[in-house]
This record gives structure tokens, sequence and C-alpha cells, in this order.
């Protein structure tokens, strides 16, 4: 039996089962292969004879064009018996029969390389969360043992995570709901583009080309990102939504999961409070424990001292022109300066700059007091 052929009923399988995959995998035990799914007689699917109707010589034709036309196009398609297949989605369940893929690097350099780490979180993120968001994976790229960062390329943490990575120099994987030929949200056209072509980064999904994002499609989404990696980092969910069914994936995947605490009242917080609660998810205090527990070695430190290195970082995160970095560099020369002392020196409105302190002080830069005398975090010093 030719390895073309398995391909192209892997394929077909994938698209008829592609909700329950668990059936397909059933059947090619049973018969043997994928091809011989095609070739026995009364296939029985307990509760979806509909599914079993579309097995057939039509599907294995339209299989033979949809990996022709990937070809054309430079994706790949991952069966779930090649070698190259990720073997983290061998361990859960109900892995896809097949994944398609747009990438510059082999799929074993950007599977097996590195451990997979997913960082997620809501859409709406807040300047706490964006904050914390970079922080963290700006820890894992410090580690000892750099990860790959494996997110849904949502707008919001999941955007910045990929970001991050990819201005840190981490390699980082985006699980698409759609088809491997269309990129969402359309915002990130860019991000995804760039990630195609640098090297240990890729595109992935289950869903065949030509698949729109309904909201069906991102469950299976959340599913493959929680089963590709080793940890996920919820960074802001809400009570309802996609990261916090990434991370409930996660725990019963056998994966672990951490989350970012946040206020009590504060809506964007409340599916992280929730899995910390429960005891799904470990509390982050800090990214260098973060990046303990991930067993990824400790992270170097920052570079410390000259002021081009502080007024760098500042620039690159918050942008020339800021309040956030004018009040960085103000408190970088006048160490124990307060945020009254601030608002008067910028001439600028004490709660912009109450803000913009605040916002340093989650990222990382500065610490006050319980007077509002600000200094630099202990990593400027």
């Amino acid at each position: 039996m030719m390895q073309h052929d398995e391909q192209v009923a892997l394929c077909a399988l994938n698209k008829i089962f592609g909700y329950h995959p668990r059936l397909a995998l059933g059947l090619v035990e049973k018969t043997g292969s994928a091809m011989a799914v095609f070739s026995t007689p009364e296939l029985q699917a307990p509760g979806h004879p509909e599914l079993v109707a579309q097995v057939g010589p039509a599907m294995l034709d339209w299989a033979d064009r949809e990996l022709a036309r990937m070809q054309e196009q430079g994706f790949r398609f991952l069966g779930y018996l090649d070698n190259d297949y990720p073997s983290p989605l061998r361990e859960i369940p109900d892995p896809p029969l097949g994944l398609y893929l747009n990438g510059s690097t082999p799929p074993a350099q950007i599977f097996e390389m590195r451990p997979l780490v997913g960082v997620v979180g809501t859409r709406d993120l807040s300047p706490y969360g964006r904050a914390w968001c970079r922080k963290l994976v700006e820890a894992m790229a410090r580690a000892r043992v750099q990860p790959c960062i494996v997110s849904g390329m949502a707008l919001g943490a999941d955007g910045i995570a990929h970001q991050t990575a990819l201005e840190c120099a981490l390699p980082t994987i985006g699980v698409l709901p759609t088809g491997i030929d269309k990129i969402y949200p359309w915002q990130h056209e860019r991000l995804a583009m760039q990630m195609v072509g640098t090297p240990g980064c890729a595109l992935v999904t289950d869903y065949p080309m030509d698949t729109a994002p309904v909201a069906l499609n991102f469950l299976r989404r959340n599913r493959i990102i929680a089963a590709l990696v080793r940890a996920v980092v919820v960074v802001e969910s809400k009570s309802k939504g996609g990261s916090l069914m990434t991370a409930r994936y996660a725990v019963d995947y056998g994966r672990d999961v951490h989350a970012l605490p946040g206020r009590a009242d504060d809506l964007r917080s409340a599916g992280c409070n929730s899995l910390i609660h429960e005891n799904m998810a470990e509390i982050i205090t800090t990214p260098e424990e973060l990046v303990a527990r991930l067993g990824l070695g400790a992270p170097a430190r920052k570079a410390s001292g000259g002021a081009n290195v502080f007024a760098d970082a500042l620039r690159r995160q918050f942008g020339n022109g800021s309040t956030e970095l004018d009040a960085g560099l103000m408190v970088q020369k006048n160490r124990g300066v307060t945020v009254e002392e601030l608002s008067a020196c910028l001439h600028r409105p004490f709660a912009a700059v109450m803000t913009a302190v605040s916002t340093l002080e989650a990222a990382g830069f500065l610490r006050t007091d319980l007077l509002r005398r600000c200094s630099l975090a202990p990593e400027w010093e």
C-alpha cells in the first residue's frame, strides 16, 4: 500500500470525522489502515450513520484534490500515521486525523526540538494583563531552556504572546480556527506572515482548506493548543471563554496549568481566579517562579545599569512620547520622586501619571511605596 494512499485516506477521514476523531481512529484500528476503511463494507459508527455514509470514492477524490492544492500553495498535511505527526497529540484520546501546516521549518524541528508552552487569555486584555503577558514571555525567553510559545492567533493575549515571542527570538506556533489558507482575525495577517517566514515557527490547523471561522470551530482549536503543550499559561480570562476551555482541556490531558491572579471584582480575571480557587491552576506570582515551575531553568537577569538599556526597554514596550516612557525616565533620574511630583514635573494630569506608574509597576519597571514614592524595580537597579 502506497504511503500516498494513506495520506489521501487520512485527509478524507479528517474531513468526515473532524468533530469525532475517536470514531475514525477506531475504524482505522479495526480495519488495519486508513485506506482499508474505504474498502470495508458495512462500516459502523454507532450514532453517526450520516458520517459513515460519506466514506466512499467521492471523498477520496476530494482529498486527492485537497492535497494537490496544498502542495501548490506550499502547505503540508501531517497524517496521524506519519512520522512527522506531533508526538504530544498522540497522547490524547481524541487526536485529529491530520494537521495542516504552513511554515518554513521541518515539522520535527517545530514540534520536537523544544518544550511547547501555551500562552492564552482574553481578547479584551487589560493594561495589567498586557504588561504581564509580555513580561512572562520575556522571562521564558531568558530561561536556560527556551520554549516554543503556542497560542491561538486571536486578538488580545494570543497576539501579544506571538508578537513578544518573535521580538525575543522565541519560536511560536499559531493554531488557527480556520483552514490553513485563511488568516483569522484579518488584523493578524502581517503577524501570521512573519511567523510563517521565521525558522521554527508555523501556523497549524486540523480544518480543511476554505473553512471559515464559525463559533463551533474554536473548541477544536483550543483542544489542539492544550494537547500540543506541556503547560498552559492563562494571562486573563473571563468566567466563560476560549482560554478557560483551553485550560480545562489541558487539565483533562494531564498538562500543567498556570494562571495569573487578578482583582476579585475584575471580570477579566474571573476565570483565572476561579481556576486557582478550584485548584485547577497554579498561581503565578513572579515570572521567575513560573519559569522554574515550567522546568525551563532560572531566567537570566536583565541587563542593568546604563540608561540606554532601561530607556530602550521602555520605548520598545510603550513607544516614544508615552507618559510611561517619560515617567520611567524621570524616576530613573530622581529616585524616590512621588507621583504628585511626577505630575508636576511632567506637566501632565495626576490621573494620567498615576495610571502610567501603575502600568510601569505591573510591567516590572517600577515599584512604589505607601507614600507613592517611586523607584526602579530591583532588576533595573
